[in-house]
């Protein structure tokens, strides 16, 4: 055990302290080393195990058949049991098709769907839905946001970069979780790291000697900034050194050896349950697990650290050239990654400095390019772009001039479509086997307007009922989001409870299907607006009637609603 003096000069104090910061930055870079060293093991011992990353499609397809697709679509959406049928056989054919032997795979090609329906009747939802439920890669797009190559806004190819996007991030999730804890584990070291500096014990000179369980960290005083020098025939003190204790309170200052201190520690403290004095690393490695249990306890987490980051630079207030203002974002990325990047120290709490270890570990176990590989294999074999909003893109057929955002979009969809290699900036990816799923309200336009070639890329075709007065009700009582439920759980928020009876839902259904049998038909949307009317009052008033019990029953809807129901130019305005 190194005995503490007094008299060393600040010059060496200065440099063991120096020393150990390179021993702790020794260790993290042997911790990274050794990530990387199990990282490589794993993927070594995967290959030879005969795992071909992306090889084995997602659990959730041996789960889910078509009829269990249904009833979990059925839990959100009332009706449309054709258009959920469909999506269901189309969402299992991804499955059989990855069971069928290699040579007729590639020949087996999907049934692109197209859904037909008057708006608020479902469509959009079983996309939203679908997202959800789907363990492949997906993405929902605008047909009306893209125009034709070579003009001014986003060209279709986007959407497949989109769908690479999204499966690097659905994969990298997948990693990041099961490596999570191994990376908070880590981060949790170089917290310790940071609060509590690994001090080096030997024979030449320690950074830190230890007191009751803690580490004495010491930095000597600088004698010319904080003290007079001593005068000729005086007698010349050593200067006294600063020291800090770490203990189960953080860490706190103390006296210098030989004088006297109220937390001075007992022996207890000092030795170990069978009464032997402990050394001088077993006292380290006590005082940091003290403070590891603090951390754990979340008892620091406003302390304040320094840490050094990466900063990334950004483009926004750059100069750009005229006619790049809409540049790819995919673009924008790459010009960043091209940039130099340069590290930064800040200042930030505990709790912020765990979220950066923590992300910055993650980045060094994961893999990118094992990611990368199976996400773009996920995105050709089990892909699906949600193409909504097709009827924007039709139109009547031979007008005069260019149509680059109607027919000029049909001509740029058709290769895409049927199957053509788009440039991504993870790679090429091939969509001859991804499954497109378009949807259209089609009121001004048919299907038939779409041009023949895009129409025979759609073979299936699915019509979605008109939403009516039963329909209304079982949307207002069945799904789990029901608006019913919604407003019940917002206004039980302000300690006031509401209660919709049978004989008031079913009024509301009512007079949401007689308006939209007299004005414009915009489905299960219109029972947002007739409920937001109805409950305005209420929501207006809260909280002053805390405690109480509102009952909405067939009185009180028509008592509120009658009026605008019946008044023509109310009705255009508010309904």
């Amino acid at each position: 055990m190194t005995s503490h003096d007094d008299t060393r000069p600040p010059e060496e104090t200065t440099s063991e302290l120096a020393a150990t910061q390179e021993a702790a930055s020794e260790a993290a870079s042997e911790a990274a080393s050794e990530a990387a060293s199990e990282a490589s093991s794993v993927a070594a011992s995967d290959a030879a195990s005969g795992a071909a990353p992306g090889t084995e499609p997602p659990a959730w397809l041996d789960e889910l058949t078509p009829r269990q697709i249904v009833a979990e679509l059925d839990r959100y959406i009332v009706g449309q049991d054709a258009a959920k049928k469909s999506v269901a056989i189309a969402l299992r054919n991804r499955w059989r098709r990855q069971r069928v032997d290699e040579e007729l795979r590639d020949e087996i090609a999907p049934n692109n769907l197209i859904l037909i329906g008057p708006t608020g009747v479902g469509k959009t939802e079983i996309a939203r839905r679908l997202a959800r439920l789907a363990g492949a890669p997906f993405v929902k797009v605008e047909a009306s946001k893209f125009t034709e190559v070579g003009y001014v806004g986003r060209d279709v190819e986007s959407m497949v970069r989109d769908l690479a996007d999204t499966a690097v991030n659905l994969v990298r999730a997948e990693r990041e979780d099961e490596v999570q804890e191994k990376a908070e584990s880590r981060a949790e070291e170089r917290l310790l790291d940071l609060l509590f500096p690994a001090s080096r014990p030997g024979g030449d000179g320690s950074a830190g000697t230890q007191v009751g369980g803690g580490v004495r960290v010491e930095t000597a005083r600088n004698p010319a900034a904080s003290e007079p020098l001593p005068s000729e025939g005086a007698e010349a003190h050593p200067p006294r050194p600063r020291i800090f204790v770490v203990g189960s309170e953080g860490v706190r200052p103390t006296a210098v050896e030989g004088e006297e201190e109220s937390g001075t520690p007992d022996d207890a403290e000092t030795r170990g349950p069978d009464g032997r004095e402990l050394t001088l690393e077993e006292r380290h490695v006590r005082t940091r697990e003290k403070l590891r249990g603090l951390l754990r306890d979340q008892k620091m987490e406003d302390r304040m650290v320094e840490v050094e980051v990466d900063q990334t630079p950004s483009l926004e207030g750059m100069m750009i050239p005229m006619g790049m203002e809409g540049m790819d974002p995919n673009f924008t990325e790459m010009l960043q990654d091209m940039m130099p990047k340069r590290k930064k120290r800040r200042t930030v709490t505990v709790s912020e400095a765990r979220r950066i270890f923590i992300q910055e570990e993650l980045d060094r176990l994961v893999d990118m390019d094992e990611v990368v590989n199976e996400a773009l294999d996920r995105v050709e074999e089990m892909g699906i772009i949600f193409l909504d909003e097709i009827d924007k893109i039709a139109g009547e057929r031979g007008t005069s001039g260019p149509d680059v955002s109607r027919e000029g979009v049909q001509r740029d969809l058709l290769p895409i479509v049927e199957g053509s290699n788009v440039q991504t900036k993870y790679g090429l990816v091939r969509t001859d086997h991804v499954l497109f799923i378009a949807a259209g309200a089609f009121h001004v336009s048919k299907p038939s307007d779409l041009i023949p070639e895009l129409q025979g890329r759609f073979p299936i075709r699915v019509e979605l009922k008109p939403l009516l007065e039963e329909d209304f009700v079982r949307i207002l009582t069945e799904p789990r989001n029901a608006l019913l439920h919604q407003y019940q759980a917002l206004i039980k928020t302000e300690g006031v409870d509401i209660v919709f009876s049978d004989d008031g839902t079913r009024e509301i259904a009512r007079i949401a299907a007689s308006l939209n049998e007299r004005m414009e038909n915009i489905g299960a949307r219109r029972l947002q607006t007739v409920l937001t009317t109805l409950l305005e009052g209420i929501l207006f008033e809260l909280p002053e009637g805390a405690g109480e019990t509102i009952l909405v029953d067939h009185d009180y809807v028509t008592s509120h609603l009658s009026r605008i129901v019946e008044d023509e130019d109310l009705r255009r305005y508010i309904l």
